[in-house]
């Protein structure tokens, strides 16, 4: 039997994705409640500028304190969808106090603080969702902390940003430059004016936190993400990684130790073997790869980014803390009882692509093959071209601590020999 009394929602931020929520909560209004067993009512709408016309919202549910709102008392479910640190955390911690759960698409206040969301969230017997923070409308936060809750998953890799998915897409298929790509991003409405915290690789570190912190049951900060832009990727390494039957993207991984002793999450760009999964992913779609010790390798994929599939996720998340409300019962919160470390990037076991322009003259070849020894690096492939007293050598190395990698390239530089380091790359997915 349904409810009648409504379960009143705050919409806190009513931009692409806000607004989208709302349209979706009116005109499937009903569909909602089916699902749910009681109505849901949008009790106020909280911006920033009141006079822009917000076509469906009556103007009486428009107001510009949200704190306000988030303190009436009649309210069951606040939705986040401001996004930055201050005053959305604020807010979120305001509406655990007045009794109403969260659902939030705020990935960098959730990899900065969610230690302190979900505690606060835990002490006031409320709810903390946040599926549309990760990879928009792909199911992935539900099924690592739910689905796979009885299993132990030792890696997560993904393409969790889909501007520089588009970007490196661009390069690869229409052999245009980094520049080039960006600007036809831009155009087209995938990257921001200001591409910074996507093309630096900081909105996928933030993502890359909140992943490793539920996968492996720790806490896992933002500052634990090492992270590396994509900026200085050339077409030049993509016609290398062609020659390797591979593909460039920038991917957010995090694993356990061989030992299961520690953990890792890092994002950079990276070559991957065109028989991966990952290597198909095209244009500005989202891919996620998991691999679980039971389960075996799942993939989850799907658009990304964008107010209608980020509003998807939103809604989802809605409807079961709605549920969740009725029953007088919370979901699952924070598993951070692992504990585990989390390990610096030098620790990481990876594998290198170099470009190494050096002098075409004879025992060029064993002088670098010397100092890769002296680290402890094992070279897999080697290439060489030149004319003219110029030549290129491309190694691609074994598996080896990223330490010693970087060592090695830093030891290279001072070789007479070594005119200049072209690119450096790391290789994935093998």
């Amino acid at each position: 039997m349904m409810r009648t009394r409504p379960l009143k929602v705050a919409l806190l931020g009513c931009g692409v994705v806000g607004s989208e929520v709302a349209r979706i909560m009116t005109t499937h209004a009903d569909d909602l409640a089916a699902r749910i067993g009681a109505p849901v009512e949008l009790a106020g709408v909280a911006v920033r500028r009141p006079d822009k016309v917000r076509g469906g919202i009556p103007a009486e549910l428009i107001t510009t304190d949200a704190t306000a709102l988030v303190k009436r008392g009649d309210i069951d479910i606040a939705i986040e969808v401001i996004g930055g640190i201050e005053p959305a955390r604020t807010l979120i911690t305001t509406a655990f106090e007045h009794g109403a759960s969260v659902v939030s698409a705020n990935k960098a206040l959730l990899a900065q603080g969610g230690q302190a969301l979900h505690a606060a969230a835990e002490r006031h017997g409320q709810d903390l969702y946040y599926e549309a923070a990760v990879a928009g409308a792909i199911p992935l936060i539900r099924p690592l902390r739910e689905s796979l809750a009885g299993d132990k998953i030792n890696r997560v890799m993904g393409i969790v940003n889909g501007t520089t998915n588009f970007i490196l897409d661009k390069m690869d298929t229409s052999g245009a430059g980094y520049s080039e790509a960006l600007d036809e991003a831009t155009a087209l409405g995938y990257a921001e004016a200001d591409p910074t915290a996507d093309v630096e690789g900081f909105d996928a570190a933030a993502k890359a936190a909140i992943l490793a912190g539920i996968a492996f049951h720790t806490r896992v900060r933002l500052d634990d993400v090492y992270r590396e832009g994509m900026t200085e990727v050339t077409s030049a390494d993509f016609v290398s990684a062609a020659r390797m039957g591979c593909t460039i993207k920038l991917l957010a991984i995090c694993e356990r130790a061989a030992d299961g002793e520690s953990v890792t999450a890092r994002v950079h760009p990276a070559m991957i073997p065109l028989s991966h999964p990952l290597a198909s992913v095209r244009e500005a779609y989202n891919a996620v790869f998991v691999e679980a010790e039971a389960a075996g390798r799942l993939m989850f994929y799907g658009p990304g980014a964008g107010g209608s599939p980020t509003a998807s996720a939103v809604l989802g998340d809605l409807v079961a803390v709605c549920r969740n409300k009725l029953n007088e019962a919370t979901g699952p919160g924070e598993s951070a009882y692992s504990r585990l470390p989390v390990s610096s990037m030098g620790d990481v076991v990876t594998r290198y692509h170099i470009s190494l322009d050096v002098a075409d003259k004879p025992g060029v070849l064993a002088q670098v093959a010397t100092v890769f020894a002296e680290h402890g690096v094992s070279i897999d492939t080697v290439r060489q071209t030149g004319k003219d007293g110029e030549a290129s050598l491309v190694v691609v190395t074994h598996r080896a601590p990223d330490a010693a990698l970087s060592g090695t390239v830093e030891a290279l530089r001072k070789l007479d020999t070594v005119r200049g380091v072209a690119s450096i790359m790391r290789v994935e997915g093998e």
